[in-house]
């Protein structure tokens, strides 16, 4: 574990900024923050980084408290309004970000090759930051927060201004990333993107924590549908035993179970007693269903 809050409390006079947050974070592991607008989501960000301090609670990074240097210099961040000196060049830029980062001279040309390349601004180094249009700018600030190697990168809306093929990209590098045993703390109102690449989501409303856990644990159901050649009672029996919900309507079957990795024992239950599968597809529900159900119970009185 590499972060960890126990009841961190921010409050702006009688205003609730986050209100005893409890939660935490693995190494190697993407972690996702949902919210909707004002709900806390920079509060706690900008709490984590140092940026902030807590009202009360306690946290602590690496086994440091919130704010320590040496932390500090473990972890990259991209807040979601950013403004960059447009008179300056995009390595200009990220070369003053690595003597914030205290980078060896030595190794940040290369370095700020590197992640130029990472970030599909490879041959734009060398023009000014204003001349780069939205997206331009939304990679070269994931460059910055991704400088210095971070074990954990903060993200706050890393593709809002990005393209589908941007957003995919920006995916990958997420991935590779988590590959690579580092970790993603990922701030995000794209819910489909969220469902794809976090181990871990919480869900933030009114300063609060309503909802946490893995994202195979908070969406665990779903709906298959399989078309059986040979459909007979033992292959409704033994579907039955692995899920539940069942409906058979000649050669057209459809149940729930709870576990994507229920699938492959229907398959086997089909094959087992003489069945031909000619079509499967599944459904569960999404992560947007499960936030939009969450936000409107946090609306109500």
């Amino acid at each position: 574990m590499i972060l960890e809050t126990h009841e961190l409390t921010k409050m702006y006079g009688d205003k609730v900024g986050c209100l005893e947050v409890c939660l935490s974070l693995d190494e190697g592991q993407i972690f996702g923050l949902l919210g909707p607008n004002g709900a806390g989501k920079s509060t706690l960000v900008k709490m984590l980084v140092g940026l902030l301090s807590p009202t009360s609670g306690s946290a602590r990074l690496f086994g440091r408290p919130l704010g320590d240097t040496e932390v500090r210099r473990r972890i990259g961040y991209l807040p979601e309004n950013f403004n960059y000196q447009p008179w300056l060049t995009a390595e200009e830029l990220l070369r003053f970000h690595a003597s914030l980062c205290g980078m060896e001279p030595v190794r940040t040309s290369g370095r700020i090759a590197d992640v130029l390349d990472l970030v599909g601004l490879a041959g734009k180094g060398r023009q000014k930051v204003g001349t780069y249009s939205k997206g331009m700018r939304q990679r070269l600030g994931l460059a910055c927060a991704l400088l210095n190697d971070p074990d954990l990168v903060f993200l706050d809306e890393p593709t809002s201004a990005l393209d589908p093929l941007g957003r995919r990209e920006v995916r990958q590098i997420l991935l590779d990333r988590k590959r690579r045993g580092k970790s993603v703390f990922l701030n995000s109102h794209l819910l489909g993107e969220v469902e794809m690449v976090c181990d871990h989501v919480d869900i933030i409303n009114r300063g609060r924590v309503v909802r946490s856990g893995a994202i195979d644990d908070l969406l665990p159901a779903a709906e298959v549908h399989m078309e059986i050649e040979g459909m007979c009672e033992a292959i409704a029996s033994g579907l039955g035993r692995l899920g539940h919900d069942l409906r058979v309507e000649a050669s057209h079957v459809t149940l729930h179970v709870d576990s994507r990795d229920a699938i492959p024992a229907l398959v086997d239950v089909v094959v087992a007693n003489g069945g031909r599968l000619m079509s499967l597809e599944h459904k569960r529900s999404s992560l947007e269903d499960l936030y939009v159900e969450v936000v409107k119970e946090g609306k109500r009185p």
